[in-house]
């Protein structure tokens, strides 16, 4: 030993210290949280209150099958009445937060299904980061256990199964709901103002009479003269709770709190009112579709393609009112002289509450205003601007913006024109490699398949092969679609970099705009308040060059 080096003293354990330190380490029980879920398939709660008898089931096996075992029990967590491709479950959140955080061990559900139906999770989080994170994953009547060597391709398949389920149940959803709309049933779950759903018969609606008066009388001011804005005025004057705040009132539940949806009055509200068939009997449906079978969010279908079944309830509003209304309501849009529509129809909303701002006539002038402001003046300060203003703002942006654009020198253009060609040539060798590896693929599937029907390889093998070619296979595809996507995408922004610069070019030195120029540069116009400072009016213009 170097005599400069001090030598560490080494105190050896006592027997009965090491039976301590062993006896800490047997004890230490591993911490589980319990996750539940109720399905589509076995919701049946005996009343809004209670968990459905699903989720006590579940939550009674698990539980029991955790003390078994010897596991600390951290919590259980359940979410009622949500799918299993809902990614915005809190309790699902709140279990993969704690599972991050590493202040749990175990996740314990019934199935795989019951945490999530989508294969895109299962291999994010099952596959993937609860391996990293050190938690295990028990899915107790299908098997699935992350500790399990083995066991991955199961889960996969599993998680292949249940997506297949989630399109598959989608497309069924849909089709139910088509066929119930055409029979003239009611599908949604919110009725409109002024009805309610039958207690007796399944999909058929009746009159609310406390709401239908007010529908009734909302008809019958428009058809005596009173205008939109002024009848939504009376009705907020008067205290009378708008739609909204009616069925919050009523006792039905909304995801949104009524607070944020509005309680006041509107003028669109109105608007909408006077145009709705419901009014006269005819079942109105199918105005808005799903972007995906994953995705909650909704866009608006033609009009043409909406389900309308007449005759299907009873109505509130006769024909010969009905009939009136619709002729006043259409011989009163003349928004500019001549029948013209107005250059900003539409176009402008106010900074504070998001409506669409109303043209209104003074002297000869042209304002643009806030309708909030107008139907009740304490819920938005409202948006008011002359409609020479707006224009002047957009004319001065515009000249600014075609006076850049324009400028770009041949060299930097020629260098943008280069490195599009380039990528595009990248892109297009990258998609000839991806499909021939797809190809390729597509062959030792079919090759595999021979092999089963000629008894070369068990069912066992054929199922854990394939699953990992048609894994393969799907991963190939996916990088395919995007290269493919991403062609397209530069096929796009070369033509739309061309057609802005021919567009552009259509107003150089423009000096008073046109709807059509409006409609084709403009997205919307946002108009506030006059800033403090410099007493101009708050115009911000998103464009769509």
């Amino acid at each position: 030993m170097n005599k400069n080096n001090k030598s560490i003293p080494y105190t050896a354990l006592s027997n009965e210290s090491i039976e301590e330190i062993k006896a800490v380490v047997e004890n230490k029980k591993l911490r589980v949280a319990i996750y539940c879920r109720l399905s589509e398939e076995d919701r049946d709660k005996e009343n809004k209150e209670d968990d459905s008898r699903s989720i006590q089931n579940q939550k009674l096996m698990l539980t029991e099958y955790a003390i078994r075992q010897g596991w600390e029990i951290q919590g259980v967590y359940s979410d009622d009445d949500y799918t299993g491709a809902d990614r915005n479950r809190p309790k699902f959140n709140k279990i993969l937060e704690l599972a991050e955080q590493k202040e749990i061990d175990i996740i314990l559900c019934k199935s795989q299904s019951r945490f999530t139906r989508e294969l895109e999770l299962v291999e994010k989080y099952i596959n993937g980061l609860f391996i990293e994170w050190g938690i295990r994953f028990i899915g107790l009547v299908d098997n699935a256990d992350t500790e399990v060597k083995g066991n991955k391709k199961s889960r996969q398949i599993n998680g292949l199964v249940n997506e297949w389920y989630l399109e598959d149940l989608s497309d069924n959803i849909k089709s139910i709901l088509k066929s119930k709309r055409e029979k003239g049933l009611h599908t949604g779950g919110l009725v409109l103002y002024g009805y309610q759903k039958d207690p007796k018969k399944k999909g058929h609606l009746i009159i609310d009479p406390k709401a239908a008066k007010v529908v009734r009388e909302v008809f019958s001011l428009y058809n005596q003269g009173m205008g939109k804005t002024a009848i939504a005025r009376k009705l907020n004057n008067r205290g009378t709770p708008n739609p909204t705040q009616y069925k919050a009132q009523q006792g039905i539940a909304y995801k949104t709190p009524p607070s944020e949806l509005g309680t006041k009055w509107k003028y669109f509200s109105i608007s909408n009112m006077l145009s709705n068939e419901m009014y006269i009997g005819n079942m109105v449906q199918g105005k808005y579709g799903s972007v995906h079978y994953k995705s909650k969010k909704n866009k608006p279908k033609p009009k043409e393609d909406w389900v309308i079944v007449k005759g299907t309830h009873e109505p509130i509003i006769d024909m010969n009112l009905w009939n009136s209304v619709q002729s006043k309501i259409n011989a009163n849009f003349k928004p500019f002289s001549g029948g013209k529509i107005g250059i900003f129809a539409k176009k402008c909303k106010c900074k504070n509450c998001g409506y669409t701002l109303k043209t209104s006539k003074s002297h000869g002038d042209r304002y643009l205003r806030c309708p909030t402001r107008q139907v009740d003046k304490s819920s938005c300060v409202g948006s008011f601007v002359a409609e020479k203003t707006v224009e002047r703002t957009v004319l001065k942006e515009l000249n600014s913006l075609i006076k850049q654009y324009l400028n770009v020198d041949q060299l930097e253009e020629k260098v943008i024109l280069n490195q599009f060609r380039n990528d595009k040539e990248l892109l297009q060798k990258e998609i000839k490699q991806y499909q021939a590896k797809v190809n390729k693929y597509g062959k030792a599937l079919k090759e595999l398949f021979m092999q089963k029907v000629n008894e070369s390889i068990t069912q066992e093998e054929f199922v854990s092969l394939s699953a990992e070619l048609r894994k393969d296979k799907e991963h190939i595809e996916a990088l395919l679609t995007d290269k493919q996507k991403k062609l397209l995408e530069l096929n796009n922004e070369q033509e739309t970099l061309k057609s802005k610069r021919q567009l552009l070019e259509q107003y150089v030195n423009v000096t008073e705009l046109t709807r059509e120029m409006v409609d084709n540069l403009i997205d919307y116009i946002e108009v506030g308040e006059k800033d403090p400072t410099t007493k101009k009016k708050s115009i911000k213009i998103y464009w769509r060059i």
